[in-house]
C-alpha cells in the first residue's frame, strides 16, 4: 500500500503509516495502536501488559524511553541525509555519536539486569515497542562485541515466530550497513 494513496489519506490525513483501522477505530501511531490491540484483545495471544505493578512500571518507562534512543540513532544514522551539506560540522557529528554512545550504555546497563526482556523474564509491549530500534541499530552495524548485552538481546528475540513474520522484506537478501560500526 502507498503511503500517499487515498486508501491511506482516508484514514491518516498526514499521509503516513502506521494507518489502521480496526472496526471504527482509526489509530495512527504505533504506540496507541498497540495500546489497543493488546485491550482489544488481551485474551489472545502473548500477555504483553504484565499484570505486577513493579513490571508494568519497569515496561511503561522502557517503552518511553525508546524514543530518546530512537532520536539519538536517527542523529547519527541520517545526520548527511538530514542536514543541507553547507551545514554540517564533524563537531556535531562528533557530538551525536557521543550522545548515541551515552545512551547505548544506558540501554547495555538495563539489559545486564534482566533475564531475557526489557521488563523482567517475560515478552511484553516494551519489547513490541523497542525491539524494532534495537533490530534496525544492528542492521546499521552496531557491534555485539561491543555491547554484549544489546547483542544478546537482540540475537533472543531475533528468532521469536512474530518477529521473524514481521522482517522487513527488504532486509533478507541483502547487505546490512556499518553506520554505526564505530560506536
Amino acid at each position: 500500500m502507498e503511503h500517499k494513496s487515498q486508501e491511506v489519506l482516508d484514514i491518516n490525513p498526514r499521509g503516513q503509516f502506521p494507518a489502521f483501522k480496526c472496526g471504527k477505530y482509526i489509530l495512527n501511531e504505533s504506540f496507541a495502536a498497540c495500546f489497543f490491540l493488546e485491550n482489544e484483545y488481551k485474551s489472545q495471544g502473548t500477555k504483553l501488559i504484565p499484570d505486577s505493578p513493579d513490571v508494568q512500571a519497569q515496561m511503561y518507562q522502557r517503552m518511553f524511553e525508546v524514543f530518546t534512543l530512537g532520536q539519538k540513532m536517527v542523529d547519527v544514522i541520517y545526520y548527511n541525509y538530514l542536514v543541507p551539506e553547507g551545514e554540517r560540522h564533524d563537531s556535531a557529528i562528533q557530538r551525536n555519536k557521543e550522545a548515541l554512545t551515552a545512551e547505548l550504555k544506558l540501554w547495555e546497563g538495563y539489559l545486564k539486569k534482566t533475564d531475557c526482556c526489557l521488563a523482567g523474564k517475560e515478552f511484553t509491549l516494551a519489547d513490541v515497542l523497542v525491539f524494532p530500534v534495537i533490530a534496525y541499530m544492528f542492521r546499521s552495524g552496531l557491534s555485539s562485541e561491543r555491547y554484549p548485552a544489546l547483542g544478546k538481546y537482540y540475537n533472543s528475540l531475533k528468532d521469536r515466530p512474530s518477529i521473524k513474520a514481521t522482517w522487513p522484506p527488504t532486509w533478507q537478501g541483502t547487505p546490512a550497513q556499518d553506520t554505526l560500526k564505530a560506536i
